[in-house]
């Protein structure tokens, strides 16, 4: 038995976040499922760098350039090919878990991110055209992405959202679920359909702490570094508990709708001096996804500790977060800077795929 089965016997999920024919063409997607990967994500950035150094898209690429003349539309066609195969590899792990595991993400166009009505409409397509049960799509939490949640929930269509970088922004998110479920139980829906996961991003939110505790430079803010982002995450999963184990969703439940589990996005380690896993290890716990890099799953692989630590150090969390807001730096205000430049990179990833296409 792998370091991953031992990690998913304590409740959470590993997925690996990276899409790529390579690996779905050279068999190491198989291998890492029969170790213990039960799902995959992915976004723009990803699908370029696959697109860009990977051999199996050329040929492809090429007849379409010849029967299709919409860019966007080629790199549609590529990007669901390989989720409709990693779909197809994961779907003996969604049968096995009922539907709670085993998805793929397919991501709406960041160009709609301030959008509900395209949103809404293009994840309605982009789930009919992808044509598999076990089909997460994409949507940021913006603003205009929680009224597109809500009202794709409401019609049972299955969402990941997205770039999420505070509390604040999980809770949005969180509620938006319960009553997007609630609108689609009153419709008649059958309450197994629903699936969401809320994707909380990691270590950008640690990047751009880090940078402003510098520029303090007092030896207590110094200490502060490296410790936001799992503090953040600890306290979402408190009101994830709070929420989908309390009296709000205790007739929801009862009919039996899933909750709403926290996903743990952006996990790879960006800054050399910290623990290659510490967006893995102190946030191991039931009813929670954590995506990985490559890179990060193989550390985990390797020299990985599996404990349940999710639930440790909550007053310590909360601690460090008032003492942020105490030194000028606002949890909130972060996230909401990070979610702009969130969809900015994403943007700018999704139009040099387009223009790979050409």
């Amino acid at each position: 038995m792998s370091v991953l089965h031992d990690l998913n016997r304590t409740g959470q999920s590993v997925w690996l976040d990276n899409l790529s024919r390579t690996h779905l063409r050279e068999g190491l997607l198989p291998r890492l499922i029969a170790e213990g990967v039960t799902g995959m994500t992915s976004n723009p950035t990803i699908f370029h760098k696959a697109v860009s150094e990977s051999p199996y898209y050329r040929e492809d690429l090429n007849r379409l350039k010849l029967t299709e003349p919409n860019p966007e539309m080629r790199y549609e066609a590529l990007l669901v090919e390989d989720i409709r195969a990693a779909c197809d590899l994961f779907h003996p792990v969604y049968a096995a878990s009922g539907g709670d595991n085993g998805y793929v993400s397919l991501e709406v166009s960041p160009h709609l991110a301030h959008d509900a009505a395209g949103t809404v409409a293009e994840a309605k397509r982009l789930a009919t055209l992808a044509g598999r049960d076990n089909v997460l799509i994409k949507v940021p939490g913006t603003s205009a992405g929680v009224h597109a949640f809500e009202q794709l929930t409401s019609v049972g269509i299955r969402v990941n959202v997205t770039l999420l970088f505070s509390l604040q922004h999980a809770v949005r998110i969180f509620e938006a679920y319960r009553r997007g479920a609630k609108a689609w139980l009153a419709g008649g829906g059958e309450p197994t359909r629903l699936k969401a996961v809320a994707s909380v991003f990691l270590s950008r939110v640690d990047t751009l702490v880090d940078k402003r505790l510098d520029a303090l430079a007092t030896e207590e803010a110094l200490s502060m570094r490296g410790r936001t982002a799992v503090a953040m995450a600890r306290l979402v999963y408190q009101r994830y508990r709070d929420l989908f184990h309390g009296p709000a969703f205790t007739e929801l439940r009862a009919a039996g709708v899933r909750p709403q589990y926290p996903l743990w996005a952006s996990s790879g380690t960006k800054n050399p001096a910290y623990s290659d896993l510490l967006y893995v290890e102190p946030l191991m716990g039931p009813e929670t996804i954590n995506t990985l890099p490559d890179k990060t799953l193989d550390a985990l692989r390797d020299h990985g500790r599996v404990a349940a630590r999710l639930e440790e150090g909550i007053a310590d969390a909360q601690a460090h977060l008032i003492r942020l807001e105490q030194l000028g730096i606002d949890p909130r205000d972060i996230g909401d800077e990070l979610q702009q430049d969130g969809v900015r990179s994403f943007v700018e990833s999704y139009d040099q795929l387009v223009d790979l296409m050409k």
